[in-house]
């Protein structure tokens, strides 16, 4: 960023604030990194052992094994644990760690679940832990795990499922607790584990979960240890994710496929009137047209907006690797663009293609659409917004497959079936809570911490949000290309080691 940027977006930051807040002290992060420097090889076996354990969510006895480890692990460190349980549902691992003195309450949550695996796409086995010297599309090579004593050089990569995505933070909590205690630097904070198994399919149980367990989440903040870093690489905080809906819409033509020789020109070929419905709703710029879909859109803070300015400039690079002449909104930073709602076609289906295309006209056309939620956009009512839409084109909607009647009753005819989803989640930048943390992890940033309003991505936060009415704060360590959900999932391990830095100072960082 340039100096009149930082200059500017720092003094937004501070305006409101009384006194200045003091950063984690320097004793504190050089014990941590001294702890770390002299025990690498001991926590990255740990992590080893923990990635080896399968942890797809479908897989309820490794599940389970994942849960007991971490149990065992909060134990063994001074935690008081339990395993909730809920039918059908993994267990949740919650622990708590007073601080003595502390004032102040910090939630830490990581989810333990990964996504499916195709092995046969992973150049090793994913849930058998494999080192190599650098990432594998970088011309890395395996190498064995080091032996105590020997360096280890942090552009090794791990590769296994779940390295970067989301057990990086555990291993990187569990040696920052373990520093503090061997230098005998108390914590500033309590703390409250909560560490989820079913993530990965979309957290269905996690607010039953809070509902049952109201009473212990109390936080003055949550910590959600997840995700990668800024595409520059830089470390960064994230203060807010997107929600999510989504509907499939399907239109009707002739009962059957249709020669398209004996009817073309004649029969009505639903591909093409799908195209042009799914065409109305946005213009070339990728605006969405749906009236009043922006309307309900949250406002972006003075603080907030300074934040993106302070954004390093990622999108020319972006646009060349994807192969993008363009972006839409006449080239609007990505930032910028996640902060509003967006409609996305995830899907189109009619007739077909290739070697098995015929020369008829299909007779049924489907296409599957996501809307990514910005701040005070509820899920149902986006919905409504675009079945009104679809109504002023003088469409009648149904929710099942229409009937003879009904086909010969309306010559415009679309089904929707709608998704429930769940609305976005943004905490302020000015919370004196969120400005204690920013100004702990700048102590062990090299480089200028970037603070990301929004990520693109969808997480339930809302229920940490709007359920337990408590703050959140995204805290990713795994490096921007780890591969996140997809074969050969991997972690720098420079980033692991920045986790336990970052976590060592924000569990030491003052009021």
């Amino acid at each position: 960023m340039t100096p009149a940027i930082r200059h500017c977006f720092l003094f937004l930051l501070t305006a409101t604030m009384s006194s200045p807040v003091p950063a984690a002290s320097e004793e504190s992060a050089e014990a941590v990194a001294s702890y770390r420097r002299a025990n690498e090889v001991s926590i990255l076996q740990g992590f080893v052992e923990l990635l080896g354990i399968p942890n797809v969510a479908s897989d309820g006895k490794n599940i389970r094994r994942n849960a007991e480890y971490l149990r065992r692990q909060l134990e063994t460190r001074g935690a008081n644990v339990e395993l909730w349980e809920l039918e059908g549902a993994p267990p949740v691992v919650f622990g708590t760690l007073a601080a003595k003195g502390a004032e102040r309450t910090l939630g830490i949550y990581v989810h333990y679940d990964g996504q499916p695996v195709d092995e046969a796409e992973w150049t090793h086995p994913p849930f058998e832990p494999t080192l190599y010297t650098a990432s594998i599309e970088d011309g890395g090579h395996p190498r064995p795990f080091p032996e105590p004593g020997e360096t280890i050089d942090p552009e090794w990569r791990l590769y296994a499922r779940s390295a970067g995505d989301d057990k990086a933070p555990l291993p990187a909590l569990f040696a920052a607790l373990d520093a503090l205690d061997a230098a005998g630097i108390a914590r500033t904070s309590n703390l409250k584990f909560l560490f989820e198994g079913e993530e990965e399919t979309g957290s269905p149980h996690l607010g039953a979960y809070f509902e049952t367990h109201r009473d212990l989440l109390d936080v003055d903040l949550w910590l959600i240890c997840d995700g990668p870093s800024h595409q520059s690489r830089r470390p960064q905080l994230v203060f807010g994710v997107r929600g999510i809906t989504g509907f499939e819409i399907t239109l009707y033509g002739a009962t059957r496929n249709l020669h398209s020789g004996h009817y073309g020109n004649w029969a009505p070929n639903p591909a093409l009137d799908l195209a042009r419905l799914l065409a109305s709703m946005k213009d070339d710029q990728g605006n969405v047209l749906v009236a009043d879909f922006y309307d309900s859109t949250a406002p972006i803070s003075e603080t907030e907006r300074a934040a993106i300015q302070a954004l390093p400039e990622v999108d020319p690079a972006l646009r060349r690797e994807l192969g993008l002449a363009a972006s839409e909104g006449n080239n609007a930073s990505l930032a910028e663009r996640m902060l509003l709602p967006s409609l996305n076609i995830r899907g189109f289906e009619s007739g077909a293609v290739g070697d098995k295309s015929r020369n008829v006209i299909p007779n049924v056309a489907t296409a599957s659409l996501d809307i990514r939620l910005a701040k005070g956009n509820d899920p149902a009512m986006m919905l409504d917004l675009v079945e009104a839409h679809i109504r002023k084109l003088e469409y009648h909607i149904v929710r099942e497959d229409p009937d003879a009647a009904t086909r010969l009753a309306h010559p415009k005819l679309v089904k929707i079936r709608r998704e429930t989803g769940y609305p976005a989640a943004r905490t302020s930048i000015e919370l004196p809570i969120v400005r204690q943390l920013i100004s702990a992890a700048d102590t062990v940033t090299e480089e200028s911490l970037i603070l990301m309003p929004t990520l693109g991505g969808s997480l339930p936060l809302y229920l940490f949000t709007e359920v337990l009415a408590s703050p959140v704060v995204i805290v990713p360590i795994a490096n921007h290309d780890n591969n996140q959900h997809a074969p050969d999932e991997n972690l720098r391990l420079a980033n692991l080691w920045y986790g336990i830095d970052l976590l060592g100072a924000v569990l030491t960082m003052p009021h």
